[in-house]
């Protein structure tokens, strides 16, 4: 494997040539009787200058197949909120959370915003794979350690103020990609101006 790897490598195809030229010094009588010391010189240093092989970069997903991973995920994590028994006001503000996350998941609108952005893919991932099943599952099982020791801090006041949070951080994020597109729009403005003006 690696004897066919170096027969393949720059290196080898460089000191190949360069023992090519030797040979042709050696038929045309410019080596004389020193001919393999030339031939083998001429490979060496071949070999020495050729550029050193650079390995092939990984192959990462692009931010179009990481949404289209983190939408996939997104739906496990509403099939599985909707088996969690929340206050009213907990469930409202996860209605709220998940609405705004769908409408930044949504195919049509964001993949194209979103493909340009992969800090905005990160922080989505972030939310959706993190913090928010995190959010809930300790909030399910400090709920149950509550009702064992009363009178502790309501755990619903922790899941309201942590799904505030994560609300806040998504409508960043939209804010972001609206700011990102009313700069698009701007700039292609400025550019028919410029162009009628000719």
């Amino acid at each position: 494997m690696a004897i066919s790897r170096y027969l393949e490598s720059r290196k080898n195809i460089a000191g190949s040539a360069c023992g090519l030229a030797g040979l042709v010094l050696t038929f045309t009588g410019v080596a004389g009787p020193y001919w393999p010391v030339v031939v083998a010189g001429l490979y060496g240093a071949g070999a020495l200058v050729a550029p050193p092989e650079r390995p092939a970069p990984p192959d990462l997903p692009d931010p179009s197949a990481q949404l289209d991973e983190v939408r996939a995920d997104f739906e496990e994590v509403r099939a599985y909120l909707a088996d969690i028994d929340l206050s009213v006001t907990a469930a409202a503000r996860l209605r709220e959370l998940t609405e705004l996350l769908s409408a930044l998941l949504d195919r049509d609108w964001s993949t194209q915003l979103l493909a340009h952005d992969p800090e905005s893919v990160h922080a989505l991932s972030r939310i959706v794979r993190r913090d928010l099943p995190e959010a809930v599952d300790s909030f399910a099982r400090t709920r149950w350690w509550t009702r064992m020791t009363p009178g502790t801090q309501s755990p619903e006041l922790h899941l309201e103020q942590q799904l505030g949070l994560m609300k806040k951080d998504a409508e960043q994020l939209a804010a972001g990609l609206r700011d990102a597109e009313a700069r698009r729009q701007e700039t292609h403005t400025r550019y028919l101006e410029e162009r009628s003006d000719r």
